[in-house]
């Protein structure tokens, strides 16, 4: 079998994504450690640009092949480990946990990465308090959306069944983010609920950026 890695940091939200996958598949796979910190950054050095152009976290290879964007990741290991399944049979359930999952990689989290923070700090200089209310505003903005989302489907201890998907890999990795930036969960019950369901179950705790051989909180 060919040796599963992934190129890694505690602390991104994408990367714990695709951690859950791994871990929800049973998958045993290598951690490759880039801190975004040290050393200015070791996902700009030159060797792993080599592995991935655009330089981020997390990227996955699987023997010579190599994979960037942690829905990309998470889809080629649903197709190649089917079990469990992360995306519904049905097709009109399948496209709702791809919006959610989207909703949140694409809308939410770019804004409040370690890079746009760093610009906002570095090039703009905005302050620490202002890069945080930057931050709660637009978690707020994306989770009044997906509260009322979520509100509008029966009760289920995941966001879209009483199994996990591909959505609930996403979510559960915004909310630890909102919450370490003191983000008011009391408004968002269904998104709280459903992370704190999520966060019972092993393969999300080890998962967590705390149980992390590079955590270095």
């Amino acid at each position: 079998m060919q040796t599963l890695s992934l190129y890694t940091y505690f602390r991104s939200s994408a990367a714990f994504r695709v951690r859950i996958a791994l871990n929800l598949k049973g998958l045993a796979y290598e951690s490759k450690y880039i801190h975004l910190l040290k050393n200015g950054g070791q996902e700009k050095s030159a060797e792993y640009e080599q592995l991935n152009s655009q330089k981020l976290i997390p990227c996955f290879a699987d023997g010579d092949h190599v994979i960037s964007q942690s829905l990309a990741i998470i889809e080629y290991l649903n197709e190649k480990y089917p079990e469990p399944e992360l995306l519904p049979e049905d097709l009109h359930m399948r496209a709702q946990v791809r919006s959610l999952a989207l909703s949140i990689a694409c809308d939410i989290h770019p804004l409040n990465n370690l890079r746009v923070l760093q610009y906002l700090d570095n090039k703009l200089g905005v302050d620490e308090r202002k890069r945080i209310q930057w931050m709660q505003h637009w978690i707020a903005e994306g989770f009044s959306a997906i509260e009322t989302q979520l509100h509008k489907l029966d009760s289920w201890d995941y966001c879209f069944s009483s199994h996990v998907s591909m959505a609930d890999l996403v979510l559960i990795p915004q909310v630890y983010n909102a919450m370490r930036y003191a983000c008011d969960m009391r408004s968002y019950p269904r998104i709280h609920q459903i992370y704190q369901h999520c966060m019972q179950q092993a393969e999300f705790v080890t998962a967590s950026p705390e149980e992390q051989a590079d955590c270095d909180i």
